[in-house]
C-alpha cells in the first residue's frame, strides 16, 4: 500500500516541491498532503499515517532550528532520505494592490531576501511557510515564494529571484516511524552498494573541562569524516547542550557502530536522528574573499610586520 507524505503546506512551499520530488524517488511513496505546521506532520508520522518531509539545512542560512530542535525531541521518528531542492524567491503581489508596506515569508525566506525588503522599505512579518503567506496576502503586503505560487494563488509577479544571493539550495529530510527507516535502509543497502551519510545528536552527561574534546577525540580516532558540527541548548537549563554531528558513514559500520559505542560507554546520551545514502556534494576551499570582516589571515607568503599589530587588535590578546 503506497505510504502518505505529510509536509509543509499549503500547496507550492518548498516543502511541497520536496514531497514531490520524493515521491518520485521512494518506491511505495503515495499521496502528498498539507499540514498546517511541523508539529502536524510529526504527530502523523508518530501515528504511523504516513511519512513526513520537513527542511533540514539552507546554504545561505543554515538549519531550519525548530525542525532539528523537533527531531531531536522526537519520539519514534528519523530520517532516512535527503532531498535537495533550488530556492529561489520570486515578490509576490495581488492584483490591484495598495501601497505596500510589508513583507511575508517562512522566516528563512525574510532572512534570504533583506535587500529586496529594505530597499522598498517593507517591514516583515512572518509566516509559517512561503506559501502561508501567498495563500493569506493582504492588499498592502509582498508574499516571498517559489514561482509557481503565483499561478496557484492568483497573484502578479512585482519581481523575480529577489534573493540576496544566488545558488541557494534547501535540503529536506523525508521522516519515518524507526522500524519503517531500518526496513528502507536494509532495502537500499540490498540492491545498491551506496556510501551513506548520518546525522547523529550527543548529550554529555559528565560535565567539565574538556569532555566535548574527549567525545571529538573518540570520533577522530575512529577516522571518521565529520562534516558538520553545531549545539542546540536543553531548553529552560542554562549551560546544557546538545550536539548534532553528520558523519560520512553509516552506524552499522563497524569503526563508526564501536565509536558510538565508546561514547555510550562513557555514560552520555546517543541518539541517531538520520541515516541516507550519501550523494556527492562540492568540496570547494575557502577562498580569502569569502572571509568575514576582521579576523586574523596571515598569508605566509606576505606576511609583514603590521599583521602583528592587526593580531593584537583581532584576537584581544594584549
Amino acid at each position: 500500500m503506497a505510504t502518505t507524505l505529510h509536509y509543509l503546506g499549503p500547496k507550492g512551499s518548498f516543502t511541497h516541491q520536496a514531497a514531490m520530488e520524493a515521491s518520485r524517488l521512494i518506491d511505495d511513496a503515495g499521496e502528498c498532503v498539507a499540514e498546517p505546521n511541523i508539529a502536524a506532520i510529526f504527530d502523523a508520522v508518530s501515528r504511523r499515517e504516513g511519512w513526513g518531509v520537513i527542511a533540514w539545512e539552507n546554504n545561505v542560512e543554515g538549519y531550519v532550528v525548530p525542525n532539528l530542535d523537533s527531531l531531536i525531541d522526537a519520539d519514534d521518528v528519523a530520517g532516512f532520505a535527503r532531498i535537495s531542492i533550488d530556492i529561489s524567491f520570486d515578490a509576490l503581489v495581488r492584483p490591484n494592490h495598495t501601497k505596500l508596506t510589508t513583507i511575508c515569508a517562512h522566516p528563512h525566506g525574510l532572512a534570504q531576501c533583506t535587500t529586496f525588503a529594505a530597499e522598498h522599505g517593507l517591514t516583515p512579518s512572518p509566516a509559517s511557510s512561503n506559501a502561508a503567506a501567498c495563500r493569506d496576502l493582504k492588499d498592502d503586503q509582498v508574499a516571498l515564494a517559489p514561482s509557481v505560487c503565483a499561478r496557484l494563488y492568483g497573484l502578479d509577479v512585482l519581481q523575480s529571484a529577489v534573493q540576496d544571493f544566488s545558488g541557494g539550495r534547501t535540503e529536506f529530510l523525508v521522516l519515518a516511524p524507526r522500524d519503517d527507516v531500518r526496513r528502507q535502509l536494509e532495502r537500499i543497502r540490498a540492491y545498491d552498494d551506496q556510501d551513506f551519510e548520518s546525522i547523529v545528536a550527543f548529550i554529555l552527561l559528565n560535565t567539565g573541562p574538556g569532555v566535548l574534546a574527549n567525545l571529538l577525540d573518540v570520533l577522530r580516532y575512529a577516522g571518521l569524516n565529520m562534516t558538520s558540527f553545531i549545539s542546540r541548548p536543553i531548553k529552560g537549563n542554562d549551560g546544557t547542550y546538545s550536539f548534532i554531528a553528520t558523519f560520512d558513514a553509516a552506524p552499522w559500520q563497524p569503526q563508526f557502530k564501536a565509536a558510538l559505542g565508546q561514547v555510550l560507554a562513557h555514560g552520555d546520551w546517543v541518539k541517531t536522528l538520520a541515516v541516507y545514502p550519501r550523494r556527492e556534494r562540492p568540496s570547494p576551499p575557502v577562498s580569502a574573499w569569502m572571509l568575514p570582516q576582521g579576523g586574523i589571515h596571515i598569508d605566509a607568503t606576505t606576511a609583514s610586520n603590521d599583521d602583528d599589530h592587526e593580531s593584537d587588535r583581532e584576537l584581544l590578546w594584549k
